[in-house]
């Protein structure tokens, strides 16, 4: 991509409603545009790293085994109803009525609508286990929207519902969905914890959320710092075997780790000293295991091995991919922009040209851009008629990974210059060694293409 071509409104100044470092990097870097209080339009950057989140999670719940769809937005309140939570959920959810005068909502989430659509079509438990799951936007009318895309009205987000025929089914299934959030994490360049938390309107006894340690952090969290030690890594793991994602879940939270809701003094006071640490957290997901609160309220039956009708056991499974992509930047930053892990970049690598118009650097440029794409990496090639330094204070803001910069004097010894946004590490390469190295970086991230 030719920045010359491309729709980056790029800010200088910061504006004043920015209160957070994603909130203000995300502005100025032209990834978003707010509209109304806590609702943001996606601008083509921002919704290029969206999706890059996204295809991550299908590809991760892909590998879990759980099945993708796609819910509306709007819910008639009638389920609700039915389930018992309409009354009581709060002045967050959006009620409307359409023309007919029927009690409508926009989804803040969707237990309901799936417990709805599961009844219609499973009849016996030879059909379970199940997982279905979508990614859609929800709205909560939050009282103070702030920090941007971290805590907005409208958001983008994963949730998935499992139904089992047992308790210890969807326990298993529960175990499974923490081991494949931590893959998802990881892929990002994110750790994130899983902590004890709190079930809130939801519901269910057992809950785990996911934080990622920042300053911004909206929690306070108490762990053992041996927690941040730990990492799934390259390793295999088969989903559907009970004993192994037992193991993960085991090694995860065996050590302490809570919010500031379900923080217990004295349990805390048993971890070493030297390892007890405070801190702030950004929840960036959460499991639960819920029973069988929904299925028995609705009717979710299936018929069991003895003939009889029972009610399925659920829990739901969420990953706010809207907040990930802040709570991403607020982990990985400097004072120059934002720096992208490379499984999560909008674009692989910048190609900054120092003297646009000379033959010789235009020519080796384009050839940079046309190496890339050949092999299935996406550059932005900065090919405006703009000063040098300009030109690196935008790519420094937009956090690329690597820039490979090109002028007339390197040209002459045949040589690039190839820079790590993360390190500022620089090392002349040719542009056929640059372009090698570049690739040889995603491979091992493991990180597709176009």
């Amino acid at each position: 991509m030719r920045l010359s071509r491309y729709f980056l409104p790029v800010l200088k100044e910061t504006p004043s409603e920015a209160q957070i470092v994603s909130h203000r990097y995300m502005l100025r870097a032209g990834m978003i545009k707010q509209q109304s209080a806590g609702i943001y339009s996606w601008l083509p950057m921002g919704f290029k790293v969206l999706r890059k989140i996204e295809n991550i999670i299908h590809e991760e719940q892909a590998k879990a085994g759980h099945i993708p769809m796609q819910m509306p937005t709007l819910q008639t309140a009638d389920l609700w109803r039915e389930s018992g939570r309409y009354d009581g959920y709060g002045e967050e959810m959006l009620r409307m009525k359409d023309r007919h005068d029927r009690d409508m909502l926009f989804s803040p989430t969707a237990e309901e609508l799936f417990t709805d659509v599961f009844r219609a079509h499973v009849a016996s438990y030879k059909d379970l286990p199940l997982t279905l799951y979508q990614i859609q936007w929800k709205f909560r009318d939050e009282i103070r929207p702030r920090f941007g895309v971290m805590r907005g009205r409208e958001f983008y987000m994963k949730d998935g519902y499992n139904f089992d025929l047992t308790k210890e089914d969807a326990l298993h299934a529960y175990n499974r969905h923490l081991v494949s959030y931590l893959r998802t994490y990881e892929r990002m360049g994110l750790q994130a914890i899983p902590m004890r938390a709190d079930s809130g309107p939801i519901g269910g006894d057992d809950t785990h959320e996911f934080l990622v340690l920042a300053d911004t952090g909206e929690s306070e969290v108490f762990y053992d710092s041996e927690v941040t030690d730990l990492t799934f890594g390259d390793r295999e793991i088969d989903f559907d075997s009970v004993e192994q994602c037992q193991a993960v879940l085991e090694e995860f939270t065996s050590r302490y780790a809570r919010t500031d809701e379900t923080h217990d003094e004295a349990l805390f006071d048993q971890v070493p000293e030297e390892r007890r640490r405070v801190a702030r957290g950004i929840e960036v997901g959460q499991i639960f295991y819920f029973g069988t609160k929904y299925s028995e309220a609705m009717n979710a039956t299936v018929q069991g091995p003895d003939g009889k009708p029972t009610p399925v056991h659920m829990g739901s499974h969420g990953i706010g991919v809207s907040r990930l992509l802040g709570a991403i930047i607020e982990a990985s930053h400097d004072d120059k922009g934002i720096i992208w892990p490379e499984g999560v970049t909008p674009f692989h690598v910048g190609i900054v040209n120092l003297k646009q118009g000379d033959e010789e650097a235009d020519a080796a440029c384009e050839a940079l851009e046309k190496s890339f794409e050949a092999l299935g990496l996406e550059p932005l090639y900065d090919d405006r008629k703009e000063r040098a330094g300009g030109k690196f204070a935008t790519m420094d803001l937009i956090g690329l990974p690597w820039r490979i910069t090109v002028g007339p004097r390197g040209l002459k010894n045949g040589v690039v210059e190839l820079t790590s946004r993360r390190t500022g590490e620089s090392e002349e390469l040719t542009p056929e060694q640059a372009v090698a190295k570049v690739v040889e970086i995603y491979a091992k991230h493991h990180v597709r293409g176009l």
